[in-house]
């Protein structure tokens, strides 16, 4: 494939250091997805609300990604960044706010990520409204789903179609729906939709087991790995650190050494955006070579770490992927 003018200039320029790390995951990646690989996205942080979704959302729609694990934030500001946007707030001089500031924003029913305030009822009360009315259905129909199928039919519903506010392309979760990839969502009670449910549960109103829970997510991605883990196998693109990331790779050496299958593939490359120094005891700080003693990756599976924010050199990696 021909590089377009972003590739360009990222061979030009990215030489060293962290530069030079980004060009060579980028590369790996490429090398990975030839022959039928795959590659899983594990991805943490506030993603969403940061709109990698711009750059995201096409390297789903052009098969660069087969399955994602994210937080659950993750998964529920895609949407409300689809359906609010208008009435999101910028706070760019958020590091000098004070307590008493702070606090008119949450008067304001604005809650802030950073730089970025995402509005209660325009974006949290709008998106729960569907969803009761999906929960409801299911419990009526005496279905349990994981939580990102459930999102997937309150898309396919059309009933968010109304309040969509910026470009659909641009949203990741959507792409994702499209191509019907799984998307793992470990904690997912740790998230506003997972406390809407609670709340929703302790009124009464559901069972807690109408949304399938983190063991059924690891049997579930356990059986996605076996059926997809031949040839060329499953690479790993982490951003961030977290339950995003060790809960999704955890599912190779569950598979080899707690249930003792023969012959399970380890990932076939790794590669890690993060911003966490190296540290004692971190796990968004440890060195890939730690997972080589974990049965997660093998001693010649490609390695990658990019010490830099993800929201700078994601778009970048991307755009050199799709050959931008």
């Amino acid at each position: 494939m021909e590089k377009g003018p972003i590739s360009q200039f990222v061979l030009r320029n990215y030489r060293h250091f962290n530069a030079a790390a980004l060009v060579d995951a980028a590369q790996g990646f490429e090398n990975q997805m030839k022959d039928g690989g795959k590659m899983m996205l594990a991805m943490a942080g506030a993603m969403s609300t940061a709109e990698l979704g711009i750059s995201l959302a096409e390297m789903i729609r052009q098969d660069k990604f087969q399955i994602i694990s994210c937080s659950a934030n993750n998964l529920e500001e895609d949407i409300m960044n689809l359906v609010a946007h208008s009435h999101y707030k910028r706070v760019p001089n958020y590091r000098d706010l004070t307590p008493a500031q702070e606090k008119e924003l949450l008067d304001s029913h604005m809650n802030r990520v950073t730089d970025t305030c995402i509005p209660e009822e325009e974006a949290f009360r709008r998106l729960e409204k569907h969803l009761v009315d999906e929960w409801t259905k299911a419990r009526d129909n005496g279905q349990r789903f994981l939580p990102y199928e459930f999102m997937y039919n309150l898309i396919r519903s059309g009933v968010l179609e109304q309040y969509y506010e910026i470009d659909p392309k641009d949203s990741w979760v959507l792409a994702a729906c499209e191509k019907n990839i799984p998307i793992v969502v470990p904690a997912w009670e740790d998230s506003t939709t997972g406390n809407i449910f609670t709340a929703h549960c302790i009124k009464g109103d559901f069972e807690p087991s109408l949304v399938k829970n983190g063991i059924e997510t690891m049997i579930f991605l356990t059986e996605w790995y076996r059926a997809n883990s031949g040839g060329r196998g499953v690479g790993f693109f982490q951003i961030g650190g977290g339950t995003a990331g060790d809960f999704p790779i955890c599912v190779v050496p569950m598979m080899a050494q707690d249930l003792e299958w023969e012959e399970v593939p380890l990932w076939k490359y790794f590669c890690q955006i993060s911003d966490s120094t190296t540290s004692y005891g971190s796990y968004s700080g440890a060195v890939p070579n730690e997972k080589i003693t974990w049965g997660k990756l093998d001693i010649d599976t490609p390695r990658f770490i990019v010490e830099s924010d993800a929201t700078i050199v994601a778009p970048l990696i991307f755009s050199y992927v799709l050959g931008k």
